[in-house]
């Protein structure tokens, strides 16, 4: 049985966990994140790291981790992290309040839903749920690397950066219009 959360200090800073693989991250990714940041004082966003599913990444942790700082560096109160454990154990570790998760459908839900009572189950904290902006609901990572892996554009959705990191993984020549600065790239560069 689930144990009661301690009632929350007064004046104390809240820390919501948002964990992904983000094999990129996407603009739905980066809206989930300033959503959150509207209900929690700081959020984490935990790139997932299994070293036994390595190849099964297109990008590897490093490339996304160094992409998701770069998407998220104009939103305060962001910082991005590695877990290659259990997440419950990682939440525990940094005093998170919550487990932030993005729904863009119900088929997520179904996905999500039990894997929040297991986190609670675990001794973990709450699963907030945000639903995705219709802008991006029908937008996946998986998605975004089949269109990239068969020369499309990408550019309306993933910031211009994972577009070039994209292009570059897949050993295509980046086109005119996802090789620009785009009103999503908030850096300028490559990924290390």
């Amino acid at each position: 049985m689930p144990t009661t959360p301690p009632p929350a200090v007064p004046g104390a800073r809240t820390l919501a966990v948002y964990p992904g693989s983000f094999d990129p991250i996407t603009l739905g990714h980066v809206d989930v994140v300033a959503r959150a940041l509207t209900l929690f004082d700081r959020v984490v966003v935990v790139v997932a790291h299994n070293a036994a599913k390595a190849g099964r990444h297109l990008l590897s942790v490093e490339e996304r981790v160094d992409l998701a700082r770069r998407s998220l560096a104009h939103l305060e109160g962001v910082e991005v992290d590695v877990v290659d454990g259990l997440v419950v154990d990682y939440c525990r570790s940094r005093g998170a309040t919550a487990i932030v998760k993005g729904l863009r459908s119900g088929t997520d839900l179904d996905v999500e839903a039990p894997m929040a009572l297991l986190n609670r189950e675990l001794g973990g904290p709450e699963t907030v749920f945000l639903t995705a902006d219709p802008a991006h609901a029908h937008v996946s990572s998986s998605h975004v690397k089949d269109i990239a892996s068969h020369g499309g554009d990408v550019t309306a959705h993933v910031p211009a950066c994972v577009a070039r990191a994209l292009n570059l993984a897949l050993g295509q020549t980046p086109g005119q219009n996802s090789d620009h600065r785009g009103p999503h790239d908030h850096t300028e560069g490559r990924p290390s």
